[in-house]
């Protein structure tokens, strides 16, 4: 009775940590973003299958909360938030990409994926 008991509960509790709220507003222009930059760093980090997948679906759920602070916030609190954001992401991705993968990827991801900037009006835009 335990071991059934056991074998649901685990069930629901999988079933429902699936069902990630910020994967479900997909965005086929943001999918095909998150394509573009995953290939971008597969040239330099070699990604395997599973990891390429893996990544790709993390920098689209990035995406996703970043086009949200995008749209809620400005200026220096909006910078803040996309560089705690940002970070965020780094670490996520240690779990994706072995050490030097990982090690190579912090250092070119301020190049591939630049942060806004502030201009001295308080004006955000994107760092090219």
């Amino acid at each position: 009775m335990k071991t059934t008991l056991f074998i649901i509960t685990f069930l629901f509790t999988f079933h429902l940590s699936a069902q990630d709220p910020i994967l479900q507003n997909r965005d086929k222009a943001l999918e095909a973003v998150a394509t573009k930059i995953t290939t971008t760093y597969d040239d330099q980090l070699g990604l395997d299958g599973k990891q390429f997948t893996l990544f790709e679906k993390k920098v689209e759920e990035y995406l996703i909360r970043e086009e949200k602070i995008h749209e809620e916030f400005n200026g220096e609190d909006k910078l803040s938030k996309l560089y705690k954001l940002r970070k965020a992401e780094t670490m996520e991705m240690r779990n994706i990409l072995t050490q030097p993968q990982f090690d190579l990827y912090k250092r070119i991801k301020s190049q591939l994926q630049p942060l806004a900037v502030i201009d001295s009006d308080g004006n955000d835009y994107k760092e090219n």
